[in-house]
């Protein structure tokens, strides 16, 4: 098993300070990069240079991918210095999920040697009226002698012009369909100029020097061998690639925030209003305080998250569409709380520090909308509500043994799992849902660990049952609204406003589930100064005003725990993370 944050060390030295200007990556040479609006070739070769592409190739085919969460937590260190350079490596990374998911061992090991021999990957998958609706795709893939002929255009493609190879998503049946759709990976050398064309760079408003453009194919010959997977199979191939892109988006969200309140904290500590530092100001610092919740907050997701697609595949459905909806949309309002804190400075360009918070907030945008924006999860959350309110409040004592089981794994990082197959991703998790499920036998738990307590200990674990517990009461709550609302608009209730609301509402729930399940099953491989209840009792709180927001559970003393916790993170160069990951300040 990988020593991730000896691992993690390692790249943060080959990076070296980021507010060194003479430092392989600093903050300086990022935004002159993002002024210009320059792909960020230096930096991918840097990341290159170490190897973080072997974490994205299978083992088997000459990388070193074997768990999921080794390149998610490597990506967030990219990521909280530049989302752009990390965003273009990642793309790379999922565009080779097609092959992983359904090529052929030629396939897989042909493409690994492209990635680790410094190639580039595209995923042509969007077009330019159809956006999420993939089975309107009008691209076009016809038989011909030895190959296939692809007529279409790619659009809004990150990596469409710099990679070397496009696996493109084309209609190979005249009906289209779910079974209408096949990959191919097209690779660009020795097509001839009439065939495949760049389209223009897109300028953006955020990731400013991401080649996002895309490919207009005419003709296009392709042969046989560059067919992914069966004719037929890209839908289910797209769609359990999507799985692994939604859940590694979260991590550059996660990022962005990180750096924001890092920013922000530097600032708090050292600027100095009404005769002290604005961190001592009480509203101020209970505003840093609940960022850095918030962060944990998704912290805790993703680690479940993310270990469920090795361990839970078959869940991997609603997973990563919790995550892809909740994680941009929680932080989001945590951005703007912090520029509330930071005040006018978040508006400046000129210097690096605050320059870097305005890059953030531009970048952190992609997190919404890339693969799926937040209508496309929130639909296919609603679309299985019905069996995952189902047996998450009838609690079948067979079933929850069985969910509770299954569930200490995935928020205990120490655990080792087996190698990642992500073919075995499943499309609908048919109702389950394991650590919603266990979140009531978690609340039990928590309530005997408070009896064990002594002390301010035992009364904050207690209030964080209490908390826990009614959150875990809100799925009754959201049960009745269901089927209040079916019976009320019947069929037209799948699409509904109401629908979409109470799909929000779960993954609140999800989020809280992961925040209890982890401080009972990962405490062990926590940094020892976010073990503490009042952590816990923080990001609860957080989530339990979703509910209820004028609802408060944490004083002053909680309050100042969390902030010596939060300064001992950022003075001693950890990660904004339940996990002591070590970082360059």
């Amino acid at each position: 098993m990988t020593d991730l944050p000896a691992l993690m060390a390692d790249l943060e030295r080959h990076l070296g300070d980021p507010d060194d200007p003479a430092g392989p990556m600093p903050f300086s040479r990022i935004l002159d990069l993002d002024e210009r609006e320059q792909y960020p070739h230096e930096f991918v070769d840097l990341l290159a240079s170490w190897g973080l592409y072997d974490w994205i190739v299978p083992a088997e085919n000459g990388g070193k991918a074997v768990d999921v969460q080794d390149g998610f937590n490597l990506y967030r260190l990219v990521a909280r210095r530049d989302p752009t350079s990390a965003t273009a490596m990642v793309l790379t990374s999922l565009s080779y999920m097609p092959v992983w998911i359904a090529g052929t061992p030629e396939q897989r090991q042909h493409f690994a040697d492209v990635i680790r021999g410094g190639g580039k990957l595209a995923w042509g998958l969007s077009e330019r009226r159809h956006g999420s609706d993939i089975l309107a795709n009008d691209t076009t893939a016809r038989r011909t002698g030895g190959g296939w002929l692809l007529d279409g255009e790619k659009w809004t493609i990150g990596n469409a012009t710099v990679a070397d190879v496009v696996m493109v998503f084309a209609r190979t049946s005249e009906r289209g369909g779910p079974g209408g759709y096949s990959v191919f990976a097209v690779e660009k050398a020795g097509i001839p100029a009439d065939q495949l064309e760049h389209l223009p760079d897109e300028p953006l408003h955020g990731l400013r020097g991401l080649d996002m453009s895309g490919v207009r194919l005419r003709n296009c010959f392709v042969p046989d061998s560059a067919l992914v997977g069966r004719a037929g199979q890209g839908l289910e191939t797209a769609l359990k690639s999507s799985q692994l892109a939604r859940v590694a988006i979260a991590s550059i969200a996660m990022s962005c925030v990180d750096t924001a309140l890092r920013t922000t904290l530097d600032f708090a500590v050292r600027r100095t209003i009404f005769g002290g530092p604005v961190f001592e100001v009480p509203y101020s610092q209970r505003q840093l305080v609940e960022s850095f919740a918030d962060l944990l907050v998704t912290d805790a997701l993703t680690t479940g998250a993310v270990r469920s697609l090795q361990l839970s595949p078959d869940q991997a459905s609603i997973w990563s569409s919790v995550v892809k909806y909740f994680v941009p949309t929680f932080l989001e309002e945590t951005l703007g709380r912090l520029t509330t804190v930071l005040g006018a400075r978040y508006y400046l360009r000129s210097h690096p520090r605050h320059a870097i918070f305005q890059k953030v907030l531009r970048d952190f945008a992609i997190s919404n909308f890339a693969d799926g924006n937040t209508v496309v999860n929130l639909k296919n959350i609603a679309l299985q509500l019905e069996k995952l309110l189902a047996n998450a409040t009838a609690q079948d004592p067979e079933a929850v043994a069985g969910a509770v089981a299954r569930t200490g794994p995935l928020f205990d990082p120490s655990r080792p799992m087996e190698p990642y197959r992500p073919a075995e991703q499943q499309l609908f998790s048919r109702g389950v849902d394991d650590p919603v499920l266990a979140l009531r036998s978690a609340v039990d738990e928590l309530r005997w660990s408070a009896g064990a307590a002594t002390g301010r200990d035992a009364a904050q674990l207690a209030a964080a049952a209490d908390a826990a517990g009614a959150i875990a009461g809100e799925l009754d709550r959201i049960a009745e609204e269901h089927r209040k609302l079916l019976s009320d608009q019947g069929k037209d209730a799948a699409s509904s406003a109401e629908l979409y609301d109470l799909a929000k509402q779960y993954t609140t729930v999800s989020a809280a589930a992961a925040v209890v399940h982890l401080h009972l099953n990962g405490g062990h491989c926590m940094d020892p100064a976010l073990r503490s209840p009042a952590v816990l009792l923080m990001c609860l709180e957080r989530l339990l005003k979703r509910f209820h927001p004028t609802r408060r559970i944490t004083g002053p003393q909680e309050i100042a725990e969390v902030a010596a916790a939060l300064s001992s993170a950022h003075g001693e160069g950890r990660l904004f993370s339940f996990r002591a990951f070590p970082v360059n300040r």
